[in-house]
């Protein structure tokens, strides 16, 4: 999957942890970047570095071959979409026929498909892609995307995802990108909640928290994020790479879809209790390993 690609006109909105490092690559790949943000002083580092200040994210949907979304929640992405407060400033009323619009945040499969079907009614091309790899993987161009769409519209956008990500998974049609984020998510907010449930237990034991992490790098338990997680869980370092708050959301959003499937999902349920405690306590943004908060209070 080849970084080089020609010149596109990019649209991005949301400059977050994750949204300006990504928007960073394309202008260093020398693509023409328009970008807005909601909090506009957050674009300076991208002005300086070459893009273009949009005023409203219909501006920046209207110069853009192709739009890129990235935002915390679905209340702050329908308000980007469709406009607020009743003003014709959304980013789907600039979005030009023939253009493409990639949303890389996550938010619920229901959402996806009303956005794709927004999008059929303007002819814009529309793929729901979110990503998992941290704010490392945005700085570094190693994210990988989860896309749900059009076959045909992703090989079209394959060359500038990969100035951002390392692989991407076509999934399915229109939302299959946000339930396989939903589902995987899920999994790692257990994972790190049952990490911290353990170190507890070892700790309260009289033992070394990192005794129990020596063993699992040994045994079927190891993985990338034993890794990354538990040597800051132990020193209590919760900078954020994945913020707590957002993780928060995304069980919200899981507990949803499984009522809606009919799945039950006892642990998704009694984890976001867990997290619910954390980030009601907390008075900073820190990253979802943070959960190891509940077993420190």
């Amino acid at each position: 999957m080849s970084n080089a690609s020609p010149s596109r006109n990019i649209g991005f909105i949301g400059l977050g942890l994750m949204g300006r490092p990504m928007s960073l690559n394309l202008l260093k790949a020398g693509h023409s970047v328009t970008v807005w943000n909601r909090t506009a002083s957050r674009a300076s580092e991208l002005v300086t570095a070459g893009a273009k200040l949009a005023k409203t994210p219909r501006e920046a949907a209207a110069a853009s071959d192709i739009l890129f979304t990235i935002v915390s929640d679905p209340p702050a992405l329908e308000e980007i979409l469709w406009g607020h407060d009743g003003k014709d400033d959304g980013a789907l009323a600039g979005l030009r026929p023939g253009s493409t619009y990639v949303d890389s945040s996550t938010i619920s499969p229901v959402m996806a498909r009303r956005i794709s079907a927004a999008c059929s009614e303007r002819n814009v091309r529309f793929l729901d892609a979110p990503v998992t790899g941290g704010d490392w993987g945005a700085r570094e161009g190693n994210l990988v995307f989860m896309i749900g769409g059009d076959a045909e519209t992703l090989r079209a956008v394959e060359p500038v995802l990969g100035v951002m990500g390392k692989k991407w998974f076509h999934l399915g049609p229109n939302g299959a990108g946000q339930t396989i984020k939903l589902a995987m998510n899920g999994i790692l907010a257990l994972q790190v909640g049952a990490m911290a449930e353990a170190l507890a237990v070892v700790k309260r034991a009289g033992l070394g928290e990192e005794q129990l992490i020596e063993v699992m790098q040994s045994s079927m338990a190891r993985s990338g994020l034993l890794d990354l997680k538990a040597p800051l869980m132990v020193k209590g370092e919760y900078k954020p790479s994945f913020p707590l708050r957002l993780m928060h959301k995304d069980l919200g959003l899981l507990l949803d879809l499984g009522n809606q499937l009919g799945v039950a999902l006892p642990a998704t349920a009694a984890a976001r209790e867990v997290y619910s405690y954390v980030k009601g306590e907390a008075k900073e943004d820190l990253d979802y390993s943070a959960v190891m908060r509940f077993w420190k209070k």
